[in-house]
């Protein structure tokens, strides 16, 4: 069963020592922040959530539940993504990612520790698994969203380690603008996971799933590598 209650007794006092020299506010607003994060009640009630999504690949779905990833085989056994990758939450991820604003991305995966915490009776990963930047685009960026993330989950979500399992051997053509069958292609054959370094119960760390193809792609590569399960943790989907 899910327990994230693991966090030390030094990680609480960092925490509350960090909140009262920098009390949190809003990245939206400006107003004081609450819970602890930097976003206030009200901006975050007006957040996009994700609600109600499909348990298998997140994507958004009406109140019949129905959803096409039915109709073929997944490699996630479960995907968490709290919200829609559009009005503010696509804002902040824009900022997080391209204009190097980390307070942002602090924010987005204290959200996603969060709805992580609410859910129930699912077995909990053996390890945070990012998706990795190629490293002509780490060079270009400086920084990787994803590993940043897995940092913001940890320090919420300890004691779960981070196992960098998957390696990238090809960058491709930038995924943002492709249609679906060109994101199949252009991802296929992007990675390889290390057998050694795979755990048996991955929990696949991405920012936004557009159509799915990179958090697939990476997926089936963990499972051929070792992996009994891989859960998809995700910021953001796209609505379609």
């Amino acid at each position: 069963m899910v327990n994230y209650k693991g966090q030390t007794t030094v990680n609480k006092w960092v925490s509350i020592a960090q909140t009262a020299l920098y009390p949190p506010r809003c990245r939206l607003c400006g107003d004081p922040g609450a819970e602890g994060l930097d976003l206030c009640a009200p901006c975050r009630a007006e957040l996009p959530w994700n609600v109600p999504r499909c348990p298998r690949c997140a994507l958004p779905t009406g109140d019949d539940g129905g959803c096409p990833c039915r109709a073929r085989a997944l490699p996630f056994s479960r995907a968490v993504v709290p919200l829609r990758y559009e009005g503010e939450v696509q804002a902040l991820v824009g900022a997080f990612k391209f204009h190097g604003r980390l307070a942002d991305g602090q924010l987005l995966g204290g959200l996603l520790a969060r709805a992580l915490r609410q859910e129930a009776g699912s077995p909990l990963p053996e390890a945070i698994v990012p998706v990795p930047l190629h490293a002509r685009r780490l060079r270009q960026r400086g920084f990787d969203q994803t590993a940043e993330l897995a940092r913001a989950l940890r320090r919420q979500l300890a004691p779960l380690p981070l196992r960098r399992a998957l390696g990238r051997h090809r960058g491709g053509a930038r995924q943002a603008g492709l249609p679906a069958q060109a994101r199949l292609g252009n991802i296929r054959g992007a990675f390889t996971a290390q057998p050694r370094r795979t755990p048996r119960h991955a929990a696949l760390l991405d920012d936004v799933v557009t159509t799915g193809a990179t958090a697939e792609e990476a997926a089936w590569q963990l499972l051929a590598a070792g992996a009994e399960r891989v859960d998809l943790w995700a910021v953001a989907r796209t609505p379609a």
